[in-house]
């Protein structure tokens, strides 16, 4: 099942209904944390420990913690759920290297005890991987709009994506004979500009979504430490205005 974040009020709610609401909820909502976090936790896990077999150890084992109602500390008080969920990660993978220890040295999985959890690289690229995952579900919900409406947002903001050098009169001919319509230069210039809009605001919905009460200041504070602000500076300035 994929859960679009517009569909939940907030994300603390939903992390509220997987530990503590009522026994015919709480299932579902656990299921939907883990589908809305696995692919940021597999990304991070895998860059951090660069084993796949450890990597998907330690996911399961966090998806089975909070399966089971086992991340109650999660609290909106104690700020972002991304730090939480990093915390909680980084735990984890320490009780599997603690483990590591009485492991035969000739498992290959007893070279991934080498990283360092506490470095800035380790944290970076947990930033990395929140990033990647957040950007694929803003291209997600594009592609959906795209599917819903016949505008071709997704496919159009793709390609210039994958030829950021390309020009509009060659973006106008490349996707005229790819997707099957004719497109002019300034077509294309058009449909950029409504798709870089809509991808703006959907990236910048799921970054809400992930915030207790977001202000605009926690808003943008996040957006920086995401290094996604360029990105949705404009749609940000919209909310501001609306």
């Amino acid at each position: 099942m994929n859960m679009n974040l517009n569909q939940i009020s907030t994300l603390w709610s939903l992390v509220c209904r997987a530990h503590h609401g009522p026994a015919e909820e709480t299932g579902s909502a656990r299921q939907q944390l883990v589908e809305r976090y696995g692919g940021a936790i597999r990304r991070y896990l895998q860059a951090v420990l660069k084993d796949a077999d450890a990597a998907d150890e330690i996911f399961q084992e966090f998806a089975l913690q909070l399966c089971h109602g086992n991340l109650r500390g999660a609290d909106p008080q104690r700020g972002r759920f991304r730090n939480f969920v990093k915390g909680t990660l980084f735990h984890l993978i320490a009780d599997y290297r603690r483990q590591q220890r009485y492991w035969p040295q000739s498992l290959p999985a007893a070279e991934v005890a080498c990283t360092d959890l506490e470095d800035n690289d380790s944290d970076r690229k947990f930033v990395e991987s929140w990033c990647d995952e957040l950007l694929a579900r803003a291209w997600a919900a594009l592609g959906a709009i795209e599917a819903q409406t016949g505008q071709p947002y997704h496919a159009v903001l793709r390609f210039r994506a994958d030829h950021p050098r390309m020009r509009s009169p060659q973006l106008a001919e490349q996707l005229s004979a790819r997707l099957g319509r004719s497109f002019t230069p300034s077509g294309v210039r058009q449909i950029l500009h409504r798709a870089r809009e809509k991808f703006a605001a959907l990236l910048l919905d799921e970054v809400s979504h992930s915030l207790e009460n977001p202000t605009t200041e926690k808003l943008e504070e996040e957006l920086v430490e995401l290094g996604l602000l360029d990105y949705c500076r404009p749609a940000l300035q919209r909310r501001l205005s609306a």
